[in-house]
């Protein structure tokens, strides 16, 4: 397999992938498995080391390992409780680069670089570019409001411009790519690449159950795939379900209980101590402050998304997803849908280099997207 020329970006360079195709780290999606598929097929994955238990973190590194050969990522939080032993971990098996959003201390990005290890942190906006290369980021990812999970009001198109006028690193665009008309777009932008999330999500290789895919696959029109302020008082786009009605109707109390309610799951999880979970209740006690319920509910997020992503059970549990699930309508494997991907944005490259002269049309284009 040989990158296309066009599609030889400095983002393969510093990656070690074929294509400037990255597939981002979702919460309970992004698996060893997913992960191997992405690299086997060209693109660049990141485990989702923050969902993953402690004790299974490092043999889910070996995993991806055995299943491929291609360079690949880690994602983890700094307040993660194991958050320095992802740092470790990345550096014992030299993995080719970390993800982050709120991102580890110039100390740890420093050892991690003197490691080899590309840092590469996710952000919404320019400001948080700007911090993020200030810090030591070799790379930045920069989401659009189109994108799933915590998201801004500013779409992609507005957002990555001003932050390739920012910053004087490498851009990769994310928030509403799914196809090779996209990433050809993101490329005359400038950026070195895109990330994707929700169209890895709806693979074949993807963990989540068939009656969870099943919603996103019926997700039609893109106004159901809104922004919710419900989970933690933060903008999260989200796919409507029964669960998040629930939650946005629920009061301060209400929403106080059902923080509660999954808070021992979470801890057990990922072996945070009682007291720091009876701390934060007590708290809420004590003020009677619904900001902590938000607190209690941000902690525990990755608990109500495990339900349905895990579980099965979409309608109880909240459900990440990016706009564009509505323009995606069937499930493919990811060496297929990379490999579209990577020929289409090829084919529109080599038109716009060589003019305008023999421009397939939209419907012929979208034929090709969907075949």
């Amino acid at each position: 397999m040989s990158a296309p020329s066009f599609l030889q970006t400095s983002l393969c360079t510093l990656l070690g992938c074929h294509y400037p195709i990255v597939q981002t780290a979702m919460g309970w999606v992004a698996d060893a498995r997913l992960v191997a598929a992405t690299g086997n097929a060209g693109g660049f994955g990141f485990l989702a080391g923050a969902t993953i238990e402690p004790e299974r973190l490092e043999a889910e590194i070996r995993k991806v390992k055995e299943l491929s050969d291609a360079p690949f990522g880690l994602n983890f939080h700094m307040f993660q409780p194991n958050a320095q032993d992802a740092v470790e971990l990345a550096i014992k098996y030299r993995l080719r680069a970390v993800s982050y959003g709120r991102g580890p201390d110039k100390a740890t990005i420093r050892r991690l670089k003197d490691a080899g290890v590309i840092c590469m942190p996710t952000v919404g906006a320019v400001k948080h570019a700007v911090k993020a290369v200030e810090m030591g980021a070799d790379v930045v990812t920069v989401q659009g409001g189109e994108g799933g999970g915590h998201t801004g009001a500013v779409p992609t198109t507005i957002l990555l411009p001003q932050v390739l006028d920012a910053v004087k690193v490498p851009v990769v665009a994310a928030g509403g790519f799914f196809d090779g008309r996209g990433l050809a777009a993101a490329l005359a932008y400038g950026a070195a690449g895109i990330a994707m999330g929700t169209r890895f999500l709806m693979s074949t290789e993807s963990p989540v159950p068939p009656a969870t895919l099943q919603h996103y696959l019926a997700a039609n029109d893109a106004a159901t795939i809104r922004v919710s302020h419900a989970i933690d008082g933060l903008p999260q786009r989200m796919l409507d379900n029964v669960y998040l009605a629930q939650l946005e109707q629920a009061c301060g109390l209400r929403r106080l209980l059902l923080a509660l309610r999954t808070a021992q799951q979470w801890r057990r999880h990922t072996g945070m101590s009682m007291a720091q979970m009876f701390g934060v209740a007590v708290k809420a006690l004590r003020t009677g402050d619904t900001g902590v319920a938000q607190t209690l509910m941000a902690a525990n997020a990755p608990v109500l998304i495990q339900r349905a992503m895990v579980d099965g059970v979409p309608d109880e549990g909240v459900l990440p997803s990016g706009q564009a699930a509505a323009a995606i309508n069937r499930i493919e494997s990811v060496n297929e849908l990379i490999e579209r991907i990577a020929a289409v944005a090829e084919q529109r490259l080599a038109v716009l280099a060589a003019g305008s002269a023999g421009v397939p049309s939209a419907t012929n284009q979208t034929q090709k997207e969907n075949a």
